[in-house]
């Protein structure tokens, strides 16, 4: 096997990022434990959070809507649990909210995945960097859960390429053939480097 000479620096360049991988699939075993724990969809075995759900609104999404509707509907009946604060975007020429509330019983579950099912895709723009924002600025709770469905890779592209490409930065990426999904790590950033700080004061 080939050697790499590593900098001297790597290790603690890569402390950050790794940091937020433990916190951010930490976290994700909430949602396991969740799962086991409830058979009707609804969970109320953990404290409530903010769940921010940012479907692509352009026209790319007409094609797979119903694909995704039926994933997104499975997923969110082993994620959601009761109490949880619930804000979906249509992401298209600018990104707005379809829904908004909190989640109490199987109404609201049925009204998220309504304001979806209603999403009328159009154009060729998807404004995932307005929706990132403010479901940035919007989190309340002290973790949040930030699902994007994206069917328009150049929209996807932009955002990588550009200069909201920070928004991504902790994102764990689900590929089917259409569309992707991509579970977001948001607000991190002053957790990771107080965990970097005592990291390497410890070391």
């Amino acid at each position: 096997m080939k050697k790499t000479n590593i900098p001297k620096n790597y290790k603690t360049a890569k402390i950050p990022l790794l940091l937020a991988l433990i916190v951010f699939f930490s976290f994700s075993t909430i949602y396991a434990q969740t799962q086991s724990e409830t058979s009707s969809g609804i969970s109320s075995q953990r404290a409530a959070i903010d769940i921010n759900l940012i479907i692509d609104g352009s026209s790319s999404l007409t094609g797979v809507k119903d694909e995704i509707l039926i994933w997104i509907s499975a997923h969110l009946d082993q994620i959601l649990a009761e109490g949880d604060r619930v804000t979906v975007w249509s992401a298209g020429a600018a990104a707005r909210v379809v829904y908004s509330g909190r989640i109490d019983g199987e109404a609201e579950m049925e009204a998220v995945k309504r304001s979806i099912r209603d999403i009328s895709p159009s154009g060729n723009n998807a404004d995932f960097t307005g929706a990132l924002r403010e479901a940035a600025s919007r989190q309340s709770s002290p973790f949040s859960y930030t699902l994007l469905i994206s069917t328009s890779p150049t929209a996807l592209s932009s955002v990588l390429s550009g200069s909201a490409a920070d928004l991504l930065r902790y994102s764990r990426v689900e590929e089917f053939p259409q569309w992707r999904a991509l579970v977001v790590g948001q607000n991190l950033e002053g957790r990771v480097k107080r965990a970097a700080a005592a990291f390497i004061d410890a070391h």
